[in-house]
């Protein structure tokens, strides 16, 4: 039987019945399973007695989900109000730690949608909320459809930065993408590279400067049907590939230091 290798997703958490729960959506699960074609396991949001290195000796990968919540303003030096609502304030004690781990060990990082916020919260950025209330903004709040498939439909194109990451990845300087987001990067971290743009400017893609292993994050939900998009496709297996590189990797050290 062929091992594939683990891949760490943060949970989400939500109270129902005065109970705690911890989530994650199938929609990541599956695109991690069936396209990237590693082993999706989820990682609890209770970062206060979790030891986040030796957690991560078990994993190759880690992909950073979406989630209806967002990041807590004072975590990149703004003031909360209710546009910035709602929170989730387990996941931040996690996240925020668990990406700067991840890049120190040069393991492969794919941050989607609130994972692609929480990137530039961690690498020193700033976000914005409401983003369709500016002047010649596009509204890119999810559509108020029942239908799944129109909701997370591609709604407008993104111009894929020349000779970056995503270019190489998708083979291409344009591609359509879904919108289902109501913040966005403000100030871009120095630490990272804008891969793409919507026709407003405002940012969909981003890369880390300098980084060991694959690093990229995107603003759309990439993983919706994953193994139905072209460009989903491609991009879950780069990713999974740099999963894949680094196990080898990992399985290489530990023979090297045993003979």
């Amino acid at each position: 039987m062929i091992r594939h290798p683990l891949v760490g997703l943060p949970s989400d958490t939500y109270e129902s019945n005065h109970l705690l729960f911890h989530s994650l959506g199938d929609k990541y699960v599956r695109a991690v399973s069936d396209v990237a074609q590693c082993l999706p396991v989820m990682i609890p949001a209770i970062a206060e007695v979790m030891d986040l290195s030796a957690l991560l000796d078990h994993f190759d990968g880690v992909l950073m989900t979406g989630a209806i919540s967002n990041v807590h303003p004072p975590h990149y030096g703004d003031t909360p109000t209710a546009d910035h609502e709602p929170y989730d304030h387990h996941r931040d004690q996690l996240t925020l730690k668990l990406i700067r781990a991840v890049l120190d060990r040069g393991m492969p990082l794919f941050c989607v949608c609130r994972g692609f916020q929480e990137l530039n919260v961690v690498m020193g950025g700033t976000l914005e909320t409401e983003v369709q209330k500016g002047e010649g903004r596009l509204d890119h709040r999810s559509r108020k459809v029942e239908d799944m498939d129109e909701k997370y439909g591609p709604v407008h194109p993104i111009a894929i930065t020349p000779g970056g990451v995503l270019e190489g990845m998708l083979g291409k300087r344009e591609a359509m993408v879904n919108s289902l987001h109501r913040q966005a990067i403000a100030k871009l971290a120095p630490g990272l590279t804008v891969e793409a743009r919507a026709p407003d400017g405002i940012i969909e893609a981003v890369s880390v400067k300098g980084a060991k292993a694959f690093a990229f994050g995107a603003q759309w939900h990439p993983e919706y049907k994953a193994a139905n998009n072209p460009d989903s496709v491609k991009l879950f297996k780069a990713f999974g590939d740099a999963v894949r590189l680094h196990a080898a990797r990992r399985v290489n050290e530990k023979l090297a230091r045993a003979s």
